[in-house]
C-alpha cells in the first residue's frame, strides 16, 4: 500500500497540517500522521520512518517550527521524498525553521516549501505529483485540478473586471 506520511513535531502544527491533509484527502491519497520531534524524540523518529517504508510510505511530509530538523531528521533516515513545511510562531518571525528546514547539507535533500498555511498545501500537492509520476489516474486528477482552479480564476475575475 502505498501512502503519504505526514509527520508534525508538535500538536500546535496540527491547524496547519490539516491543511495538507485535505489536499491528499481530495486526490484519494492514503496517509498516516503522527506527532513526533527531532529533539524531544529522536528515536521515535527513526522508529517510525523505518516501519512507515517497510509498510509502503513513498513520501515524507515534515513540519517543524522553531529549530525544525525535523524534515532534516527524516531525510537523514530515508531517500524517499521529504517535503519540508516551516512553521511560523516564534520570536524571530518563522525565520528559524525556514532556514533550519532550507539549509540542508548537500546529498541530503529536504524539498522546503513556504511558510505555514501555503507550504502545508503545496506539501500536499507536491507529494501528490510525485506519486503521480506513476499513477495515471492521479495525473489526470491533477489536470483537473489545475482546470478547476484556472477556471475559479476566470470566474473571479469575471466578476469584477474592468476594461477601457
Amino acid at each position: 500500500m502505498k501512502f503519504v506520511a505526514v509527520l508534525m513535531g508538535s500538536k500546535s502544527d496540527y491547524d496547519v497540517v490539516k491543511e495538507a491533509l485535505k489536499v491528499l484527502e481530495k486526490f484519494n491519497i492514503k496517509y498516516e500522521v503522527l506527532i513526533t520531534s527531532a529533539h524531544r524524540s529522536p528515536y521515535r523518529t527513526q522508529e517510525y520512518i523505518k516501519n512507515a517504508e517497510a509498510k509502503g510510505a513513498k513520501v515524507f511530509i515534515a513540519a517543524a517550527g522553531m529549530a525544525a530538523h525535523l524534515a532534516g531528521a527524516v531525510a537523514a533516515h530515508t531517500t524517499k521524498p521529504v517535503i519540508g513545511i516551516p512553521m511560523s510562531g516564534s520570536n524571530l518571525a518563522s525565520m528559524d525553521s525556514l532556514f533550519s528546514t532550507v539549509q540542508m547539507p548537500s546529498g541530503i535533500p529536504v524539498a522546503t516549501l513556504a511558510v505555514g498555511k501555503a507550504g502545508a498545501i503545496n506539501a500536499a500537492y507536491l507529494a501528490s505529483q510525485i506519486l503521480a509520476i506513476e499513477d495515471e489516474n492521479l495525473a489526470q486528477m491533477l489536470l483537473e485540478d489545475r482546470k478547476e482552479q484556472q477556471e475559479k480564476l476566470n470566474n473571479d475575475s469575471s466578476q469584477i473586471e474592468i476594461f477601457l
